[in-house]
């Protein structure tokens, strides 16, 4: 099993604080702010991460099954749109539009969607995002 973390600080109150967010990793750290997420401000948004993962994990979930079934794709270009929505208690994200176009050598239309359709409903993003159990591990510090 793969373990894979990030972290976010924040600091102030909702609409004058700032934060930070990083990847365990070190491949991105990054500001963000109520401005970056609800407005058009400098910076970026856990939105915008989870568009990230997701047209990533998408992108690869796609070559994989091309390549299950005798394909190798040439290119796969896969970019998310996460909306985020006001609703009465807050906020939420009520819809990802992924939009994908690949470059695979001596398939036909039908094939290629099929593929699409299967890699959407089988990535891990997309399945983490369709319900997973969350836990949360709460520190109060002095």
């Amino acid at each position: 099993m793969t373990t894979r973390s990030a972290s976010a600080v924040w600091k102030g109150n909702l609409q004058q604080g700032t934060g930070t967010m990083k990847l365990g990793s070190g491949a991105f750290e990054g500001q963000y702010s109520f401005k970056s997420r609800f407005e058009e401000g400098t910076g970026t948004n856990p939105e915008e991460l989870i568009g990230a993962a997701h047209a990533g994990c998408f992108s690869m979930a796609l070559s994989h099954l091309l390549g299950e079934a005798g394909y190798t794709p040439d290119s796969i270009e896969t970019s998310a749109n996460v909306s985020l929505v006001a609703v009465d208690d807050g906020f939420e994200i009520n819809r990802i539009d992924l939009k994908t176009k690949a470059r695979i050598p001596n398939i036909d239309e039908d094939t290629f969607q099929k593929h699409a359709t299967m890699a959407k409903e089988g990535c891990p993003v997309s399945k983490a995002l369709a319900g997973p159990e969350i836990t949360l591990h709460a520190t109060l510090l002095e």
